[in-house]
């Protein structure tokens, strides 16, 4: 990643004396935590309506019916919760969060490399833990992300991170989980600045792209199994995904595209992919499934992309994928996308409005996410022996206006729920209450 250290210096220094920091993070759970009474989202499609769940030095040791279960919480801190909800933290994959602060300010802008193939680049780095658009996810139940860097035919390396550290090795959940890369585009749009017609053609470069892709894979494997006597940091990073310790996420969209990247996968032996975006995915939806290829499924509220698609196409596709049996989690990239990161649960909140129940959608946004990243030893369910990242909330998580957070846990730790909008909404709501 870039590093512009004159410009970064003055940029800290200046924001130093006209903002403020981000919340501090919460210190290492020392004491016993209970909560009664609440309903528990498990998060794997069960609940408990009448819930006792305790957690202790960060992991979750009971989750029960307390209606039938009955426990000593002498000792415990007690945090009644009856009449709320407690769910998963919930996990936002392929997010530039924290690699761009203000779009239009370039010092805090770091989420692309130059170059077309980029494995070795490692986003966490650059991984801004003071962002304030981080900060803002917490409110909602977002708490981990998957910090993903873009452009390029290989974009780089994400990494798995919780969303309350000091710096990005605090962060770190799960480093290097995964390569990104960017599959070549069946057709193109014409420029119709240049007086091209702006309607959809063939990329004639088509097929010379994939050989590129074809060509960059044989390299990176004759690297590998050689003697590697003269260092090559982007073909050795390429060594995970033969071996299985590193994930290929392939953005593609199109039904073709989605078609001829699983089968470049299976040709070059690459153990573990996931398809990102997935617009299409529903037209070969049992291949998808036959292959056993997880999707981290487009922006829920978009519009159609085709002219001949149906007008609500966006807001069902996790319905018609699920009931295929693939394995479907949800991403937010597209326009404003860190900003929107925090609507999350309200993309899930959608799919329930077209077909899937509220548990399935939950899954969409915590098991599955968890799964489909890795880290569903540790996180993405409310079971016993996972890390304490958790959330209560007076209403229904998915819906924006009963998903009123009052406490939040990672890895056991009570996390701050202030932001910079909190302390703005509540500075200019006492101004209107003095209002005549």
């Amino acid at each position: 990643m870039r590093y512009i250290k004159t410009k970064i210096v003055a940029l800290i220094l200046l924001c130093s004396t006209i903002t403020f920091a981000q919340q501090t993070p919460a210190k290492k759970q020392t004491k016993t935590i209970a909560i009664t009474g609440a309903t528990a989202h498990i998060g794997n499609g069960n609940v408990i309506d009448h819930s006792l769940i305790i957690f202790e030095n960060g992991k979750i040791t009971t989750v029960v019916d307390a209606t039938v279960a009955k426990i000593d919480l002498t000792g415990m801190d007690i945090i009644d919760a009856k009449g709320k909800h407690v769910y998963p933290g919930f996990i936002i994959p392929n997010t530039a969060l924290g690699l761009v602060e203000i779009d239009a300010v370039r010092a805090t802008d770091d989420d692309r490399e130059v170059g077309d193939y980029n494995p070795h680049i490692r986003s966490v780095i650059a991984y801004n833990t003071e962002s304030k658009v981080v900060e803002s996810m917490r409110p909602n139940g977002v708490l981990i992300g998957q910090i993903t860097p873009r452009g390029s035919r290989i974009a780089g390396s994400s990494s798995i991170v919780q969303f309350d550290a000091w710096n990005w090795e605090d962060a770190i959940i799960k480093a290097d989980d995964g390569i990104h890369m960017n599959w070549p585009n069946n057709f193109s749009r014409g420029r119709w600045w240049l007086g091209e017609d702006p309607g959809l053609k063939p990329n004639k470069k088509y097929t010379k792209q994939v050989t590129e892709l074809q060509d960059y894979i044989n390299q990176s494997k004759a690297y590998n199994n050689g003697n590697k006597s003269i260092k090559n940091l982007p073909l050795e990073a390429m060594q995970g995904l033969f071996n299985g310790s590193k994930r290929l996420y392939i953005n593609v969209d199109d039904e073709k595209g989605i078609t001829d990247a699983i089968n470049f996968c299976k040709e070059n032996t690459i153990k573990s992919m996931v398809i990102v975006g997935g617009r299409e995915a529903y037209k070969i939806a049992k291949f998808v499934k036959q292959n056993n290829v997880p999707v981290l499924l487009q922006r829920v509220h978009l519009r159609p992309s085709n002219t001949d698609d149906d007008y609500d196409l966006p807001f069902k596709l996790a319905k018609i994928l699920v009931d295929e049996g693939v394995l479907v989690a949800l991403e937010g990239t597209g326009q404003m996308e860190r900003m929107n990161a925090r609507n999350l649960p309200f993309y899930a909140g959608t799919t329930v409005a077209y077909g899937l129940t509220k548990e399935q959608a939950l899954q969409l946004i915590t098991l599955n996410t968890a799964k489909i990243l890795g880290i569903d030893a540790k996180y993405g369910s409310l079971t016993e022996g996972k890390n304490a990242t958790l959330f209560i909330s007076e209403g229904d998580a998915l819906d924006m206006r009963t998903n009123i957070l009052t406490h939040a846990f990672i890895d056991g730790r009570e996390i701050s729920l202030e932001s910079h909008q909190t302390k703005l909404w509540k500075r200019y709501s006492e101004k209107y209450k003095t209002q005549d």
